[in-house]
């Protein structure tokens, strides 16, 4: 048997081909536009078959007589026995010339080519999109009741059928199949449609918030979800069987979920929250639209509503089709599959495996670096405070990276130690000899950076001053408090204000401060490092509000505490619970693959709740803190002696409050 098929190679056609090819004798012609080697190699190997069998017709349904020469369209007349014609737009975001230039004239150029071949018999792959936004039960015998079809996929899906019942010289059938999926079986999908939407809210749902939680989600109308593999086994029973022709059948689930129970079960699938508390998106449907469209002429609400539908990947029209109102009749495709064994599956049967394959081969994350060098290969980035600790254990898997590192500090032997260890790993460090605290200093680093790199594209604000002392001890300590500020805030901000302007004009840049887990705890006895590490948070909030829009990212990470040589000198630290300084270093790579606006450990963010919602109770804690770990002798202006050993309840604050300082 002879076919003739349109749209061979999408996601429906390459499928149906393959269960063509399967029967015994069957030969097909394929049109595609590029009939290149490489491009068919791929099909042929997907259908097991040569070019004897399925043979490409170079082509386009756009042009008239589908851009065959007369003696291709006659060498093809009498021959064909079926004629599919699936190649079509199915993307709601594609523009409306597009979508009436393929669904409309390019289906009455194929039409026309079928009529003039003698097709034994045509078979139009529709859509349920061929019932507008019909409300109530549409049957397979209606079409000119389609309601709502203002969209242009719609009125095109419709128009489409129009021309085959209008100009179908030869038998006709149409299929409407519902919202296709992936295969209930493999989970194989080729693009992002339909559900598939919501998978990445549902992702980010799993990754903040623990299963068992419950949520709030949206409910709505009944969306009607099949899998491929339905769809083509369907459709090659019906265009085979007798009797048929001049009808319309529906492939789609005759007992649809709602919205809410939808997105559960792949919420199920996906071992995330289910949406317990579920609004009706109806509800909306009483505000005037006056109403919702000046909110959305509000720059701010337009903003924050583009914003969160690009990170969610979701198309504009998404929500206007989650009231969808049709309810779709299928008696006769039931009928007429009676005793094959197809039938449309229940979702809950197979959406794991639709999850599942889109995590592991469709999530938009797949397909972005987030590799380090990725990120940082070729790029200038500075890091202050890089001769020892933090710095230096970034620097060293910057430079692994493949990024162009520089550090700066004020210990010229120090650097030289930091250059031969990067140095003995096989990588180059550029160091600067500068004191940050010094805004001449400060000012003769940034011009040499301009002068000998451009800039730089990332920079670590991670020099530091830390001071230990409650402020009963630091009454006549004014310096303290001046010190902390002039490094921690000044000197970073000097730093950052001479570099910004060349990220600005690039329209690119990242700046990433290390700030200290005690801006979120409000740690006694560093009131000093707490408030200059405070002050540059804040600072970096404005600035990442003003430049939002620029290219200029900023993050903050609240960093717990670390094992280096600032908190040395605190013998009361020997036994504490920290970070290694390569763990902080993954801390601030972690910021530059994902340019997140905070990172903060879980203690640090619940000890920011408790402060701003049960305040009294913090102090309560931080106090305890406060009095249960002393000042050092040196804090207090004596000579340190040995440390006293700690007590059972100061060993177990400690692993309690682990990486917080006290």
């Amino acid at each position: 048997m002879t076919y003739f098929i349109t749209g061979a190679t999408g996601f429906i056609g390459k499928r149906l081909m393959r269960k063509l090819l399967a029967r015994r004798g069957s030969t097909v012609h394929f049109l595609v536009r590029d009939a290149s080697p490489e491009r068919l190699a791929p099909l042929y190997a997907f259908w097991g078959v040569d070019a004897r069998r399925a043979i490409a017709v170079p082509g386009d349904i756009a042009r008239p007589g589908l851009g065959l020469k007369a003696s291709d369209r006659r060498a093809l007349t009498g021959k064909v026995s079926h004629f599919y014609h699936l190649a079509a737009l199915y993307d709601l975001d594609a523009d409306e010339i597009s979508q009436v230039r393929i669904n409309v004239e390019g289906t009455r150029n194929v039409v026309a080519f079928a009529n003039e071949i003698k097709a034994g018999g045509f078979h139009h792959v529709s859509s349920i999109a061929a019932a507008g936004l019909f409300e109530g039960i549409w049957r397979e015998d209606m079409f000119q009741e389609a309601e709502g079809l203002d969209h242009p996929y719609f009125s095109t899906k419709h128009a489409s059928e129009a021309i085959v019942r209008e100009d179908c010289v030869v038998p006709w059938r149409i299929y409407r199949p519902g919202m296709v999926v992936g295969d209930s079986k493999t989970g194989e999908m080729d693009k992002i449609d339909g559900p598939y939407y919501f998978f990445k809210l549902i992702q980010r749902m799993r990754q903040l918030l623990p299963p068992w939680m419950p949520t709030i989600g949206i409910e709505g109308g009944r969306i009607n979800i099949v899998p491929v593999d339905f769809v083509v086994a369907a459709m090659d029973h019906l265009s085979h069987a007798d009797g048929l022709d001049g009808r319309c059948f529906h492939l789609v689930d005759p007992d649809p979920m709602r919205v809410g129970d939808v997105l559960n079960t792949f919420a199920r699938a996906a071992h995330a929250p289910s949406m317990t508390l579920r609004i009706n998106a109806a509800l909306f449907g009483f505000i005037p639209r006056g109403v919702k469209k000046s909110l959305m002429a509000l720059t701010p609400v337009r903003r924050i509503r583009n914003a969160i539908m690009k990170d969610l990947g979701l198309p504009e029209d998404i929500l206007r089709f989650v009231n969808y109102p049709t309810r779709f009749d299928c008696r006769e495709t039931t009928a007429a599959l009676k005793g094959t064994g197809i039938a449309c599956p229940r979702l809950d049967d197979y959406a794991s495996v639709i999850w599942d394959y889109w995590e592991r081969h469709l999530d938009p994350d797949l397909f972005i670096d987030r590799s380090l060098r990725g990120q940082v290969a070729g790029k200038v980035v500075l890091i202050t405070g890089g001769s020892s600790g933090i710095g230096l254990a970034a620097a060293a898997k910057m430079s692994q990276a493949g990024a162009i590192t520089i550090v700066c500090g004020r210990d010229e032997a120090k650097l030289a130690q930091a250059r031969e260890m990067i140095a003995a790993q096989g990588h180059e460090l550029i160091t600067f000899a500068v004191d940050l605290a010094d805004p001449q200093d400060a000012d003769r680093m940034v011009k040499w950076l301009v002068d000998t790199h451009g800039g730089v594209d990332i920079l670590v604000n991670n020099a530091g001053r830390s001071i230990r002392r409650g402020i009963e001890n630091s009454y006549d300590r004014f310096h303290d408090f001046e010190r902390c500020m002039q490094l921690n805030y000044f000197g970073a901000l000097r730093v950052t204000m001479g570099l910004l302007p060349g990220m600005l004009a690039k329209r690119r840049g990242h700046v990433i401060n290390i700030s200290s887990i005690g801006v979120l705890t409000n740690a006694p006895r560093f009131s000093a490092y707490v408030a200059s590490k405070a002050a540059l948070d804040a600072w970096t909030r404005c600035a990442s509000s003003e430049f939002a829009d620029a290219g200029v990212k900023f993050t903050t990470i609240n960093m717990p505490l670390v094992r280096t040589p600032m908190i040395a000198p605190t013998r009361l630290y020997a036994n504490v619970p920290t970070l290694s300084p390569e763990e902080a270093g993954d801390l601030v790579v972690d910021a530059i693959v994902h340019k997140p606006v905070r990172i903060a450990t879980r203690l640090g963010i619940a000890g920011e709740v408790l402060h701003a919602t049960v305040p009294r109770i913090a102090q309560i804690i931080m106090n305890t803190s406060f009095r249960m770990f002393p000042d050092s002798d040196a804090a207090k202006g004596r000579q340190d002696g040995k440390p006293a050993p700690l007590s059972a309840d100061q060993v177990a604050f400690q692993q309690l409050m682990r990486g917080i300082h006290f």
